[in-house]
């Protein structure tokens, strides 16, 4: 049985952050994933763009990844729109106006997996076991014993589980999670557009669907409309003139013709939050612990909080020669990541709730909250620091 001190099931980029801010700590790290190393380094192109906080730019920057991205991809997010149905109203979240800061940037999802790739490559004390899963854990007193579907077997000080909000990993825990299916599915696709976006991004919720705008460089934006399953799959039947031409008439043509540059994707819109986020030697991060609807677009911005938050307590537990899966650590790290997410993820579903219900009440209740928020201008300072998260680490 090989012994290692920290077994990580999940090489996405949660998982690959976590190992890479575990370097230079002496700690040995064994990195568990079911694809091949050939798709880990060429991460294929999967339609999604993250918008990335000022802290997690600051993250990634702190972890090598920032200077490995392509500064041609990194599309600056300037301002952002909420709209309410076909009201000409829109609560506006500005930039920074003292310092020109932007609210964030939009990167390319694959090309965040691909730059976490080559950050571990070469790292002393880290072993990628490719082409792998996980069949069972069994903790005990000193070390958990992490039994592969080959039978192999690895003696971990800490067992931690990256691997997606559908984690199982987290079962083999015996972790369980509150699912929340919205009943809706999430379509995402590059366009080409003819009116300019002026680096704003959109958040339309219209009645029986919601859109979002993500502004790319040049005339290109990612259209995400949400709509039941039967919808999105009728959508992605047509070809590229209709599908242009359907996803132009949701955004009421505000942006010229829109044309597909790239395959649709659609993903189902499923929020997961783990009944803990620690145990007996092991943790959740990411998607695992905390699977959050995207309307607010925190969710890679939170999962790399929550390995940021994990690694820290090892590096100094590791630092100082004590356990790194004492309970004491393990505990502060689900009181800190509780404490950051819990309150988003409720409002992120509430939010989600009321503004999808196309019922009158609702309509009215969040015409007249947009309204609302727009005067009061200490209310929408509040927001935009929490959307941009430009003092979360400091």
């Amino acid at each position: 049985m090989q012994s290692v001190d920290v077994v990580v099931v999940g090489a996405g980029p949660t998982g690959l952050c976590f190992a890479r801010a575990l370097a230079d700590t002496g700690l040995s790290v064994t990195l568990i994933e079911q694809q091949p190393r050939a798709a880990l380094a060429e991460a294929a192109f999967d339609g999604r763009e993250i918008a990335l906080t000022h802290a997690s730019r600051q993250i990634l920057a702190s972890l090598g990844l920032w200077a490995q991205l392509d500064p041609a991809e990194i599309s600056p997010l300037r301002d952002a729109k909420v709209m309410d149905g076909g009201s000409p109203f829109a609560l506006t979240f500005a930039a920074h106006q003292r310092t020109g800061d932007d609210l964030g940037w939009l990167v390319p999802n694959h090309l965040i997996r691909r730059a976490a790739w080559q950050s571990v490559q070469g790292q002393a004390g880290l072993e990628i076991l490719d082409q792998a899963s996980v069949a069972a854990v069994s903790p005990g007193p000193a070390h958990s014993v992490v039994t592969l579907a080959d039978g192999r077997q690895l003696a971990a000080r800490l067992v931690v589980a990256a691997d997606s909000r559908f984690s199982s990993t987290r079962r083999l825990l015996g972790i369980g999670a509150q699912l929340r299916d919205f009943g809706k599915s999430m379509l995402v696709c590059r366009m080409q557009i003819e009116v300019p976006h002026r680096h704003t991004a959109w958040e339309w919720f219209g009645y029986g669907r919601t859109m979002a705008l993500l502004p790319l460089n040049g005339d290109q934006a990612s259209a995400v409309i949400t709509l039941p399953p039967r919808q999105i799959a009728a959508l992605m039947a047509q070809d590229e003139v209709d599908f242009g031409r359907s996803i132009s008439g949701f955004f009421e043509h505000r942006l010229g013709a829109m044309r597909p540059v790239v395959t649709p994707v659609a993903y189902p819109l499923v929020g997961v939050y783990a009944s803990a986020f620690a145990g007996d030697r092991c943790a959740l991060i990411g998607d695992a612990a905390v699977g959050m609807h995207p309307v607010t677009a925190h969710g890679f911005n939170l999962g790399l909080q929550s390995q940021h938050r994990l690694a820290g307590i090892l590096r100094t537990a590791a630092g100082q020669g004590r356990d790194i899966a004492a309970r004491s650590g393990l505990a502060a790290y689900e009181r800190g990541h509780r404490l950051a997410s819990r309150p988003l993820y409720e409002a992120t579903n509430a939010i989600a709730s009321l503004y999808t219900d196309d019922r009158l009440p609702a309509r009215l209740l969040r015409r007249a909250g947009l309204r609302l928020a727009h005067g009061v201008a200490p209310f929408r300072q509040l927001i935009t620091a929490h959307l941009t998260q430009r003092d979360t680490l400091r």
